[in-house]
């Protein structure tokens, strides 16, 4: 049977931004992963928090999350 033709997530996107109720984009900074004991406390605790993506790049990411904006 064949799907039916439509929109879709780009599911890679979906894991890795969300959509916050305002129609910012939140990501994880990359680095938190190990190697931790060279980076400095303030790094550290930086890289906890979730940031706001810029508007260029976050343009891209709502094309390819179409339901989510």
């Amino acid at each position: 049977m064949r799907r039916p033709k439509g929109i879709k997530t780009r599911k890679a996107v979906a894991k890795r931004f969300k959509i916050t109720g305002t129609g910012k984009v939140l990501f994880r900074g990359a680095g938190r992963r190990h190697l931790l004991q060279g980076k400095s406390p303030k790094r550290r605790r930086s890289l906890r928090k979730a940031a706001i993506l810029g508007p260029t790049d976050a343009y891209r990411i709502t094309q390819n999350l179409p339901f989510s904006h």
